[in-house]
């Protein structure tokens, strides 16, 4: 009787224990991940030669406010046309870390004409080889400038459909990235990136607008072997 006595104590005390176990297991804690707001614009549009001004943010973590902690970085240039990303980022008290990012567009408020729009490849489009001269001729797909702020565009496709339409590759082969119109009409490389290979156009070459017949036209130089020779029109 007390060998049975002993069993039935002994089954109930790891009975005991691993429900106990389970209980812990069953506890969870909660973490809050930095929650952040932005002061002024997520797009700032910045003269050229006007000092930039950091706005900052405000990070919170639940009801705590850790915007010192918050490590910014990127810097912008206030003396040169250009596209500037400036990230803020933190880690909260379980080593979880995120980020928000704020885009600062340099420009020049003299350049008043807008060349944004949808465009047509025209014909004399075509891609070079350059160490065998050979061309490869196509044209009618579509390239959309769109203005974000005077004299700075957003480039659809530097490469005017080659790979995304006429290759078939799709959206992420396509050279996306920004220009700048210049007082003489000629066109300048700011960025440039294609999501496909992760890399972007080695130059911009004999980038122009003609005022006159409204037609955009580069050469897009890509890896050292090609230069797609572009021709834009409305």
């Amino acid at each position: 009787m007390k060998k049975i006595i002993h069993y039935l104590f002994v089954c109930l005390a790891c009975m005991a224990i691993s429900c106990e176990d389970d209980t812990s297991k069953d506890m969870s804690k909660i973490t809050y991940f930095v929650n952040y707001e932005i002061l002024g614009d997520e797009t700032m549009l910045l003269p050229v030669g006007t000092p930039y001004v950091e706005p900052g943010v405000i990070a919170m973590e639940g009801e705590t406010d850790i915007t010192s902690s918050v490590v910014i970085t990127g810097s912008v240039d206030a003396s040169a046309i250009g596209i500037y990303d400036i990230s803020y980022s933190a880690t909260n008290v379980d080593g979880f870390s995120s980020s928000v990012s704020r885009t600062v567009v340099v420009y020049d408020p003299s350049i008043t004409t807008d060349i944004s729009g949808v465009y047509t490849a025209a014909a004399g489009t075509h891609r070079l080889a350059i160490a065998t001269g050979a061309t490869v001729s196509y044209a009618d797909y579509s390239v959309t400038l769109t203005s974000i702020a005077p004299g700075v565009f957003q480039v659809s496709d530097f490469f005017a459909g080659y790979y995304e339409v006429r290759a078939g590759y799709g959206s992420s082969y396509a050279m996306r990235g920004y220009i700048k119109l210049n007082a003489d009409n000629s066109l300048g490389l700011l960025s440039s990136s294609v999501a496909g290979w992760g890399d972007s156009l080695d130059r911009l070459e004999d980038g122009a607008y003609d005022p006159v017949s409204g037609t955009v036209s580069w050469g897009a130089v890509y890896a050292g072997a090609y230069s797609f020779n572009v021709i834009l029109t409305k």
